[in-house]
């Protein structure tokens, strides 16, 4: 008969382990796809594990998957991972090692990659990867369409080296120490979604690149108090009012061939998109003040360009990833915002209808347009556009799909609430999985609410223990709520999982998206221009009030609110302007003072600090640091030099000088995501006994698992 046990079951890892041993179970998905032009070979990249954080480069098709390089097979080189990469992956958030990117030619017949700034080619045909020679540490090596040569930076010098003699020929080199070659600036990197700065013709004969001099820029310097040894490190940061770099393009030819393409970067400073497809170089261009941006054509053999588009918007005009591209006929393939909808447009006209969001476009065949677009804010679906069917959405389940397509084949790559899933669907019917080797987060226990007149997309998380009637459970909102990224969306994402955690320790947990949130159109996303702080809060309010509606027993007595980055300093307001409703507060990595954060981001929201002082000063929660009534704990990375340590130092200086306590928690080392395990696991802990401290809430009483088994 079956009877009860109590013996020794190893239990599953404490949470904050988990999340700092997985990188909050990333390792193990793959990602980086490319489709053979055939759509029967898919390339990824992906760790053997889910606690390994060496990125392998693997091969799925019909007979199943294969490991086509591991770098742990591959020799060291001696120096490293240049500084220039380690630059490149914390603008990219990449906090994998081992192979991070690759490129493939056109026919995907080979493969290039660096590790540790070693150049490797591979024959998919067959082989294992080779080294390839180059004189200086290799940095974003991109092979040409043709499977010829590879072009790669190194010292901020564009080389292109053969792979057939192994010649290496040097393209551009820097003219002074503040210019690089084929390198995207801090802001196009952080901001504009363009981390690159070369790219190849159709042909592979020339070379589309970007100078960048950055001699005009301010000079911040980061250091390590841990390490009093090493010198700060100085940075070129661009930061609001202040002068951009000097970014220009060119068409550079192996023979040694340059000529400049040309614009009024005067008028126009900021290169936010570059293609080179077969109609020729394709460029868009934006104004200081972003309220306009053109899409510009170029002659490579002149440099000449002639204004194809120009969209323009009182606001800002969003910058969409994968725009402009153009269909094989020509027509260009852009978005325009027309009230409250965000349309696809090809040839100037709007393809899809009213409420259907534009997130991304994701690869244009012929005449037919793959993008990824919202109807519902908790959802995003991968959709198809031609002439001939209209648009038709290719994915049905709730959750967050996206895809590629070649050669009749669909990779769809889906996460949903029970999971992640990638799916490769030939021409022919056929469908294979690509196995997902991540550690699954768990179900969060999770109701989906929408909060006041405006349906704020909210989920409540209450704990696995909780009953009805059964005692006041404290409140922790957990928002980002700012304009980069939703949290209220249908997948099993890892900050629901961190939400249980804190639910299962005592805690309803309020996750809500509010206005100037990405995902419900540009008259949603545009309510923030010239104050980031007040609707974004007062729709924090209301998701909490309709929590409480929803579940009587959340205490709105003792209510808490932690964030990151903007949630952070979102969370800062939030104890400082409504501390009758916020009882506690934890800001970490938080742009407290908006003047020290970089051009292109907030001059979109703001204006230029000398034009419109009053909007920085509405953003900016530093100037009410005498306001502050309640607990708060400000984090910060010593290393970031995203949002500098400078901004919570400079918020705690206001509030010592305010006479107004609260704590600081230094973390040596970090950067603005932090992902050292000690860290992390630590920092999620120290939140935890800084909540319990201030809201009065006692740890949870250990109680033992119980199982059923066979006597």
């Amino acid at each position: 008969m079956d009877t009860p046990r109590t013996d020794s079951i190893t239990p599953p890892a404490p949470l904050p382990a988990r999340l700092a041993r997985t990188q909050r179970f990333t390792l193990g998905v793959p990602r980086a796809f490319t489709l053979s032009p055939d759509g029967r070979t898919a390339l990824f990249l992906r760790s053997r594990g889910p606690y390994d954080r060496t990125g392998c480069l693997w091969r799925a098709e019909a007979a199943g998957e294969q490991l086509l390089a591991d770098p742990a097979a591959l020799p060291a080189p001696a120096g490293g991972v240049p500084e220039e990469e380690l630059i490149r992956r914390e603008r990219a958030r990449e906090r994998s090692t081992g192979i991070v990117a690759y490129s493939a030619d056109a026919a995907l017949r080979t493969v290039v990659f660096a590790v540790d700034g070693a150049l490797w080619a591979l024959d998919l045909a067959g082989g294992a990867p080779r080294p390839v020679p180059t004189p200086e540490p290799v940095v974003d090596p991109r092979i040409d369409p043709t499977g010829h040569r590879v072009a790669h930076v190194g010292a901020g010098a564009l080389y292109v080296t053969d792979l057939v003699d192994g010649a290496t020929r040097r393209l551009a080199a820097p003219e002074a120490e503040d210019v690089t070659y084929g390198l995207a600036e801090h802001v196009a990197a952080e901001e504009m979604h363009r981390p690159r700065g070369h790219w190849w013709s159709p042909d592979g004969t020339r070379l589309l690149v970007a100078r960048v001099d950055t001699a005009r820029v301010q000079r911040w310097w980061i250091a390590d108090p841990a390490d009093p040894s090493r010198p700060p490190r100085p940075i070129p940061y661009p930061a609001a009012g202040t002068r951009n770099a000097d970014v220009s393009l060119f068409v550079l030819g192996p023979g040694g061939a340059r000529t400049e393409v040309g614009w009024d970067r005067a008028a126009y400073e900021y290169l936010t998109a570059v293609a080179w497809d077969g109609h020729g170089p394709l460029l868009a261009v934006q104004s200081r003040d972003q309220r306009t941006l053109r899409v510009l054509t170029a002659d490579p053999d002149t440099g000449t360009t002639s204004v194809l588009h120009e969209q323009r918007d009182p606001g800002w005009v969003e910058l969409i990833p994968g725009t402009p591209a153009r269909a094989a006929s020509g027509a260009l393939v852009h978005t325009a915002d027309r009230g409250a909808t965000r349309h696809l447009t090809v040839a100037g006209v709007p393809v899809t209808p009213e409420g259907l969001q534009i997130l991304e476009v994701l690869g244009v065949d012929g005449e037919s347009v793959l993008f990824a677009a919202s109807d519902e804010p908790t959802e995003e679906h991968l959709w198809s556009y031609d002439p001939a069917t209209g648009p038709v959405r290719l994915a049905g389940t709730p959750g967050l799909h996206t895809g590629l397509r070649s050669g009749g084949a669909l990779l769809l790559a889906s996460h949903t609430e029970a999971g992640r899933d990638f799916r490769l669907t030939t021409a022919g019917g056929s469908t294979r999985t690509v196995a997902c080797l991540a550690e699954d987060p768990g179900a969060a226990r999770l109701t989906w609410l929408r909060a006041g007149d405006l349906e704020l997309r909210t989920a409540l998380v209450l704990p696995t223990w909780y009953e009805p009637g059964g005692g006041a459970l404290p409140v922790l909102m957990a928002p980002y709520g700012g304009p980069a990224m939703r949290l209220a969306t249908r997948a099993r994402h890892w900050w629901f999982a961190e939400a249980q955690w804190f639910a299962d320790e005592g805690f309803a947990v309020v996750i809500a998206d509010g206005r100037g949130t990405p995902g419900r159109g540009p008259a949603w996303e545009k309510t923030v221009r010239g104050d980031t702080l007040s609707a974004p809060l007062a729709d924090q309010v209301t998701a909490l009030h309709a929590a409480a509606e929803h579940c009587p027993d959340l205490d709105l007595g003792r209510v808490a609110i932690r964030g990151w980055s903007y949630g952070g300093t979102l969370a800062t307001a939030a104890v400082l302007r409504r501390p009758e409703v916020f009882h506690a507060a934890i800001a970490g990595a938080a742009p407290s003072d908006q003047r020290l954060y970089d051009t292109h981001w907030r001059e979109r929201f703001l204006g230029r600090p000398h034009e419109e002082p009053a909007a920085y000063e509405r953003s900016s929660p530093i100037g009410e640091a005498a306001a502050l009534r309640r607990p708060l704990l400000l984090v910060h990375g010593l290393a970031d030099d995203n949002v500098v340590p400078a901004h919570t130092l400079r918020m705690s200086a206001a509030l010592l000088a305010a006479g107004r306590p609260h704590q600081v928690l230094p973390l040596p080392g970090s950067t603005h995501s932090p992902s050292d395990e000690a860290v992390m696991e630590g920092l999620l802990r120290h939140q935890l006994d800084f909540l319990r401290t201030s809201l009065n809430v006692p740890p949870r009483t250990a109680v033992s698992t119980v199982v059923r088994g066979n006597a």
